[in-house]
């Protein structure tokens, strides 16, 4: 499992021009699921995502706080593409996991972090729909965390 953390301004999803989701200051998490995710994939990808700290304290230390400490909520974007392997120049998505099966994993996830924090901090978009996602990143901030058990996904050479 993937997780594109960005520390952002604010953030919205929309769909058919349609606003479905929104935050402000917070975190706008793109999330990859792959076809040998599980369990303990998607806690150690909550753990981080809430205790990871991007934002600063009060007195302006940098990199002092989560987005629990500063009660801040958090846009999910399920996004596929993350788990790619370039085939060339044609991406291939042979390691992420399945439609069905990934939408029940998402949703999973999405409950097991809304039961780890505070459920109305947590807004999604729509999974499977196409949608514009906007995001106004702060500094800017971008972290790549993957759960240890993908590691060894590898890109296939062209």
């Amino acid at each position: 499992m993937k997780a594109l953390i960005q520390r952002v301004m604010k953030s919205s999803v929309s769909v058919g021009g349609e606003v479905v989701s929104s935050i402000d200051q917070g975190l706008c998490v793109l999330i990859g699921i792959s076809n040998t995710d599980t369990t303990k994939d998607m806690e150690y990808i909550v753990k981080k995502i809430l205790n990871t700290k991007l934002f600063e304290n009060n007195e302006g230390k940098r990199w002092a706080h989560s987005v629990v400490d500063k009660e801040l909520e958090i846009l999910c974007v399920s996004q596929f593409t993350l788990y790619h392997t370039l085939k060339g120049n044609k991406p291939d998505f042979h390691h992420a996991m399945p439609g069905e099966k990934s939408k029940e994993f998402y949703e999973d996830f999405l409950q097991m972090l809304r039961k780890s924090y505070k459920a109305d901090k947590i807004k999604d978009g729509v999974f499977g729909a196409y949608m514009q996602v906007s995001i106004q990143n702060d500094g800017p901030v971008t972290i790549q965390v993957e759960s240890p058990n993908n590691n060894a996904i590898k890109e296939v050479p062209s």
